[in-house]
């Protein structure tokens, strides 16, 4: 029987999901994708995770953070509400946070400014962080060797960076996290060759449904949603360009996904 495989980043309280929430779960379920981890983007998103994730104990567990493309929205308030968040049993980690040049919804020093206020809150509560980065790496980088001591205790959660990249976040002692980024044939077929790169102590695996359905799924999903289940055909497809048997991809990155979340 092949060990569970972690989600560590679905958006379940996405409305892609409310007509079938609880169906997707137990879906995710039966195809041995158990715990899933909420990600919470916002302050309004990483209340709902935190609630969603708390009918469910040991069976999903909630981010508490502000993403960059939210943090324009930020105030005096922010920080007191993602820290009661925070001290709920359900929730292990503080994101998603972090940078992302690429869309630019809020301004670059807005930008900065959170990340760094979420770094913070995170090394004053001993938790991990759940790390968001897209065209920001010198900055993303320079910011969290100002707080070394949360390296090792971040992921960067849907890897989808160069080589050098990747090179320099292992070096630093990151955790990283692959997606379904990795089975498109159009933009991810560089991560088939770099995940071979990464220690199975630092690799985690996860949708971020219900965004980035794997393209190359046959079928198909109807409406092009991606959801959790579909975590093993992403696992599959690792475990394949790594050279390796997806059970012991399942089972190494299970290992790596507790001990990081502090979770069973």
């Amino acid at each position: 029987m092949r060990p569970s495989i972690i989600d560590i980043g679905v958006n379940l309280t996405n409305r892609a999901f409310d007509q079938d929430r609880e169906e997707a779960a137990v879906r995710a379920e039966a195809a041995g994708v158990s715990p899933l981890i909420i990600t919470g983007t916002s302050v309004a998103s990483s209340r709902k995770a935190a609630d969603y994730a708390g009918l469910y104990p040991g069976k999903m567990y909630a981010t508490a953070g502000v993403h960059p493309h939210d943090v324009k929205g930020c105030g005096a308030d922010t920080l007191g509400t993602l820290r009661k968040l925070a001290a709920l049993p359900q929730v292990v980690a503080i994101g998603e946070c972090g940078l992302d040049y690429n869309r630019d919804f809020s301004p670059r020093d807005v930008q900065r400014r959170w990340f760094r206020e979420q770094i913070k809150l995170a090394e004053e509560l001993d938790m991990p962080l759940f790390l968001h980065e897209r065209d920001a790496h010198g900055d993303f980088a320079a910011i969290m060797r100002e707080h070394p001591e949360m390296i090792g205790k971040s992921v960067v959660h849907c890897f989808t960076g160069t080589g050098e990249e990747l090179r320099t976040y292992l070096e630093m002692g990151f955790r990283i996290g692959i997606t379904g980024w990795i089975c498109d044939e159009r933009r991810g077929q560089h991560l088939r060759e770099l995940v071979k790169e990464i220690p199975l102590e630092r690799l985690m695996i996860e949708t971020d449904a219900p965004y980035l359905t794997p393209r190359d799924m046959r079928p198909k999903p109807k409406g092009g949603r991606n959801e959790p289940a579909f975590l093993v055909h992403i696992l599959e497809t690792v475990a394949s360009c790594m050279g390796m048997e997806a059970e012991d991809v399942a089972a190494g990155t299970a290992r790596t996904t507790k001990a990081f979340f502090r979770i069973e």
